[in-house]
């Protein structure tokens, strides 16, 4: 499945240090729940997901807990964060979900590869846009 979200308001704030550390903690999320990072990408209001889950998921539980958790870790780890989102929420409402059965997946990782820009070369399948 081809999953996208975005900030709240769409600010640019994925930038540095909560660039790299939403990256780590989505990564962890989907170590946790068993799901597989075909692709991704995070770009400055974005989030780029490419993934694999097994049958006994559901992608809105999935969503839940990666913007979930990441938002509150984020919040937690970056206090300016709260001056610009009063409030609980980092994450944007609602995000975009598609079946990639009517497309390769080859067809998804060259669309998100063209998003690419070389990280540390740590977590290769999740690259950062600078």
């Amino acid at each position: 499945v081809h999953i996208v979200w975005s900030t709240k308001y769409r600010y640019h704030v994925l930038k540095g240090d909560i660039q790299n550390r939403c990256r780590s903690l989505l990564i962890q999320i989907c170590d946790a729940e068993d799901v597989q990072i075909l692709k991704g990408v995070i770009s400055k209001d974005h989030v780029h997901m490419h993934l694999e889950y097994g049958p006994s998921q559901s992608v809105s539980d999935l969503v839940k807990k990666l913007k979930g958790r990441s938002s509150r870790k984020l919040q937690q780890e970056y206090p300016e964060l709260k001056q610009k989102y009063w409030g609980r929420h980092f994450w944007g409402i609602g995000y975009g979900c598609w079946s990639t059965g009517n497309i390769t997946d080859e067809m998804v990782n060259e669309y998100l590869e063209h998003h690419r820009r070389p990280d540390d070369g740590n977590g290769a399948n999740f690259i950062i846009e600078k």
